[in-house]
């Protein structure tokens, strides 16, 4: 397979279209999180389908002082990633293609859940990733679009776009892809020295010891996480804590003490110059919320 660079919305539908369609946006920098989406997408589609992987950093999403300007660009590296985990059409548009005439007059609103956690953190961020979604949907025209659980509270929001705006397409979240030594991919973790490195593995060991303490509860969970990370404040470099969240997944609000059902345990921390986040989905049991 020959996986066909694209420039423009009317290139990729010039080119013929067989099956269903299946799209995987990025923003590049591909590595093997991003792969796992590729083949997953295939696998959904089947040899007669067709999977589109986007490229295209989006202004729209980067606040004032993030990293835009010195995010990694990496193409031609991209296309190969692509083409061996299954794609058959790259998608990496110049920034007049999205946004015509500049910035976007119109743009989608994330909401009450938009302004939580990484909202917060990072304002108006999610009203740029979502506008940014709708365009290259509208532009892609898929039957599915597969997203990464990692970035949760996004796929929660997406989720939502889809089902309140009733586009007709269907979303598919793939789990995280880890590290051999549990850190969770990133496109970012290029930035991560080797003391950086050694701190931020905290990030994922306070998820792994809060899902050890998931049949005491809600609270139980919510210690356990915070321990660690307490501990990993002291190291050198610090882990800095920017929030840690135990969330319903629907809204990504705080959960009480005795909820019972589904959760998502959400940590933002920045490790020297680079801002990580991370997450693990947790279900608790009706015994377990009431010890």
């Amino acid at each position: 397979m020959t996986t066909q660079l694209t420039r423009t919305a009317e290139e990729l539908h010039a080119l013929p279209r067989t099956g269903r369609r299946a799209v995987v946006m990025t923003m590049g920098a591909l590595h093997e999180g991003h792969a796992t989406l590729v083949r997953t997408a295939r696998e959904l589609v089947g040899p007669e389908g067709q999977v589109v992987v986007t490229v295209f950093v989006n202004p729209l999403q980067f606040g004032a002082g993030e990293d835009l300007d010195r995010y990694p660009r990496t193409l031609d590296a991209d296309i190969v990633i692509a083409e061996k985990a299954g794609a058959d059409i790259v998608l990496a548009p110049a920034v007049d293609e999205v946004y015509p005439g500049g910035e976007p007059q119109v743009r989608i609103t994330a909401g009450p859940m938009g302004e939580r956690l990484e909202g917060t953190s990072r304002p108006g961020h999610f009203d740029g990733m979502l506008t940014v979604v709708a365009k290259l949907l509208h532009l892609t025209r898929p039957d599915v679009a597969l997203y990464g659980q990692k970035d949760a509270q996004q796929l929660a929001l997406i989720r939502r776009m889809v089902r309140d705006l009733n586009f007709p397409v269907e979303i598919v979240g793939v789990p995280t892809v880890r590290e051999g030594d549990n850190l969770a991919l990133s496109s970012r973790n290029r930035y991560l020295s080797e003391a950086d490195r050694a701190s931020a593995l905290e990030i994922s060991r306070a998820l792994l010891t809060a899902e050890a303490a998931v049949a005491k509860g809600p609270a139980a969970v919510r210690r356990s996480a915070r321990a660690v990370l307490d501990d990993a404040a002291q190291m050198e470099p610090p882990v800095v804590l920017d929030y840690l969240a135990l969330v319903d997944p629907a809204d990504f609000t705080e959960i009480p003490d005795d909820h019972t059902g589904e959760a998502v345990l959400a940590v933002a921390a920045k490790v020297g110059a680079t801002r990580l986040i991370d997450n693990i989905p947790l279900t608790f049991a009706e015994t377990g919320a009431q010890r």
